[in-house]
């Protein structure tokens, strides 16, 4: 209830700038009544699906429909309450002075200034309009606008017979969320285009069951590597966030979701391990069940994944949840050279210039949110997501295949 008491007041004042802002440019009736009818069919929207989210079997593609429409109404409003704030803070002193200052010479009238009001809410429009564009871009092309972001890692310790391995990972699918199998099949062809020697998935296929992998089932079979393809579980995977009719068809689902990912080809590591051998030399690849923190599953045992590898090891690790690095694996005496982890996407919403900059909100929330850390001579690749959830877009922070080429020595200054 408080939440949705918060959300009711910041809609509602967002609504009061946004249509002063229009009455200042525009007396016509007709637009009095579009920008009305407008929001309160988006608002009434947004109820319905959250109503019907609460009551149905999860995230559906309406309700990313009815969160994107959301979000670009919102966002430009949020805009214009900080610009024509602003200027409220200077307009109301200065009406005030005019008031008292009768005396002096004053009408004793508070002054509206209608002409430098109306030059505030067109620049405010007009700035607004650019994160409206933004948001548009993103659900219309931003959700497709793969990137293959390639990086270099060095290890003194990497046996001779790796140096050069490549590896690419993906992450976080969210096959349900998918509303264009060419685009889908596009980003399939990418990855293969890169000719790695593995391919490493780290969780969430799905958002919240097995059937909605169906229709791309066929194109994820096309994944190839000389080394095979390997993979974790992600929360979603496991169908914590839909109704279910029983545990039975609960744990069913899972079952069939471990079947798909066979069948497609992965290698499903559930709290184990595998080798990858190469001239008599070895690197173990160990896979961890998710394991998260702030409320979310961990069912990942890092000692029993490991049980078969030895401490001197060269391992490569995949557990989907970032957070697990900085809990537990960081510092554990194993030393797990190379972490590979998704989860955050970035938050979908960001703003990065490569090599340079890089924000997103999630930074608050996720310590290691997106690209490569170092810490204790050991590194973690946060990918920000081949698919998407909930909003039914990207904005700043695109889809992201992984390559990571390992190179044997000292890393460059």
């Amino acid at each position: 209830m408080i939440r949705w008491l918060i959300f009711i007041v910041i809609i509602g004042i967002a609504d009061f700038y946004a249509f002063q802002s229009l009455k200042t440019i525009t007396k016509s009736n007709w637009w009095y009544a579009f920008y009305w009818l407008f929001t309160i069919g988006v608002l009434g929207n947004f109820v319905f699906q959250f109503y019907n989210f609460n009551r149905s079997n999860g995230f559906s593609p309406s309700n990313s429909f009815a969160v994107g429409m959301l979000i670009t109404m919102v966002v430009p409003k949020l805009v214009l309450i900080v610009a024509m704030f602003g200027e409220d803070v200077f307009r109301i002193p200065q009406g005030i002075y005019s008031y008292f200052m009768q005396d002096s010479g004053g009408d004793g009238k508070i002054t509206h200034f209608p002409a430098r009001r109306k030059f505030i809410s067109q620049i405010a429009l007009g700035i607004a309009a650019i994160p409206f564009a933004s948001v548009l871009y993103g659900i219309y092309k931003g959700k497709y606008n793969f990137k293959v972001l390639k990086y270099t890692l060095h290890f003194e310790d990497l046996p001779d017979a790796f140096n050069g391995y490549k590896l690419t990972q993906i992450s976080d699918v969210h096959s349900g969320s998918f509303d264009n199998i060419e685009k889908v099949e596009y980003a399939i062809d990418l990855i293969n285009e890169q000719e790695s020697d593995v391919i490493l998935f780290t969780g969430d296929l799905v958002n919240n069951k097995a059937t909605e992998m169906g229709p791309y089932v066929d194109i994820f079979k096309k994944l190839k590597a000389k080394d095979g393809l390997y993979s974790v579980l992600g929360n979603h995977d496991y169908g914590d966030y839909v109704h279910w009719n029983s545990d039975t068809d609960k744990k069913q689902n899972l079952e069939n979701l471990k079947t798909l990912q066979k069948d497609i080809g992965f290698d499903l590591l559930l709290n184990e391990n595998r080798f990858i051998e190469k001239d008599g030399q070895r690197i173990a690849l160990v896979g961890v069940e998710n394991w998260g923190i702030g409320g979310f599953k961990q069912a990942g045992d890092l000692k029993k994944a490991s049980s078969e590898v030895h401490k001197d090891d060269f391992k490569i690790l995949l557990s989907h949840d970032p957070s697990h690095w900085d809990a537990e694996v960081v510092k554990d005496s194993y030393h797990y050279h190379l972490t590979l982890s998704g989860h955050t996407h970035g938050m979908q919403f960001g703003i990065e210039i490569p090599g340079w900059f890089k924000w997103s909100p999630v930074k608050w929330r996720y310590k290691r949110w997106a690209g490569i850390y170092e810490e204790l001579d050991q590194y973690i690749n946060v990918n920000r997501g081949f698919g998407y959830l909930a909003f039914p877009g990207r904005v700043g922070i695109w889809p992201e295949i992984t390559v990571i080429e390992l190179k044997k020595g000292k890393k460059e200054a």
